[in-house]
């Protein structure tokens, strides 16, 4: 079968059989008196196995040698070729979501456009001084997805990155607060704690919302960020884990300081100050435990801390009366 007519049938183009030809891949194993290539059956089929093997992204000099090799097996060759069409997918699905991004920003012009294109790149750098500068990069005229910032926030292991894509999320306006909220119902801890952190930050009845209800969270770090936060904006049920940071010496200063600006509220004075005083009556409480807890009754307003510091000037841990004593302003 001459060339034309071996094309028309394969569907292979002359050029590209006699680029076959010329690499050795498919040599016609005939010639015509006048000098034409003439291919076997055996030449077509081989011809079918090139295709077929393009097909599933094979370079030709990767399928020259897997036909050159009798021994070939195509585990490897298929496997590598899996990973490699893997990567590829990846990389198309960032460019999908990248553009995906853009479009949601309905920018308004160019500039907007390559703002946020820079913008994703640079969170993209494995450096973290390359991230954080990305996010800072000053272009107060360009405005900044929320969605972008809290799906980088949520993925930002980087103290530092995560402090700057924060403040840049409370900056941007929108509905933030909806955006980094699906971080709080994560499986991963760590996320649910840079969502509670970034809302933290934002201002709102919808982020009260969201930090009460971190409240429960399985995770002591998420919880006690959501009770820092949310206690400061006036939640009640933020104090038995505020209790419980100061009991436990984490982040006790602050969490004194929260129940103090509770307590200025007097209907919820009287909770604050039981939980307080009921944790000093508990036996286990060793010195530490107490003088921290004696702290805490020093932020709550004077009144109220009078009381209740007065009985403690007469604690039997030495260093509680002392400290007692201190506060209320006369010696033990």
């Amino acid at each position: 079968m001459l060339i034309g007519e071996v094309a028309r049938r394969s569907g292979v183009s002359t050029r590209m059989l006699r680029h076959y030809d010329s690499l050795g891949l498919v040599r016609p194993t005939g010639r015509t008196v006048g000098g034409y290539r003439e291919y076997s059956a055996e030449d077509i089929r081989r011809i079918f196995h090139v295709e077929s093997l393009r097909s599933l992204g094979l370079s030709l000099r990767q399928i020259g040698r897997a036909l050159a090799d009798p021994a070939f097996t195509p585990a490897a060759l298929v496997g590598d070729l899996i990973r490699r069409t893997e990567d590829r997918l990846r990389q198309e699905q960032e460019l999908l979501d990248r553009l995906r991004t853009v479009d949601a920003s309905a920018p308004a012009g160019w500039q907007e456009v390559l703002r946020i294109v820079a913008l994703l790149r640079g969170l993209g750098s494995p450096s973290a001084a390359q991230r954080q500068q990305a996010v800072l990069a000053p272009d107060e005229e360009t405005p900044v997805p929320a969605e972008l910032l809290a799906e980088a926030i949520l993925a930002e292991s980087d103290p530092n990155v995560a402090g700057a894509l924060r403040w840049a999320l409370a900056r941007a306006g929108g509905d933030g607060v909806a955006s980094v909220s699906s971080g709080v119902r994560s499986p991963d801890s760590a996320v649910r704690e840079r969502a509670v952190r970034a809302i933290a930050e934002l201002p709102g009845a919808e982020a009260t919302e969201v930090l009460a209800g971190a409240l429960e969270d399985p995770e002591p770090a998420v919880r006690r960020h959501a009770a820092l936060a949310a206690g400061t904006r006036g939640v009640t049920a933020a104090v038995p884990v505020l209790v419980g940071m100061v009991v436990e010496g984490t982040s006790d200063v602050e969490a004194a300081e929260v129940l103090g600006t509770l307590a200025l509220n007097p209907e919820y004075a009287e909770r604050i100050t039981e939980a307080l005083s009921a944790e000093l009556a508990t036996p286990a409480a060793g010195s530490a435990v107490r003088i921290r807890l004696t702290q805490a009754l020093a932020e709550l307003p004077e009144a109220l801390a009078r009381d209740l510091l007065r009985p403690l000037t007469q604690d039997a841990e030495r260093s509680v009366a002392l400290l007692a004593s201190a506060l209320l302003g006369r010696p033990a």
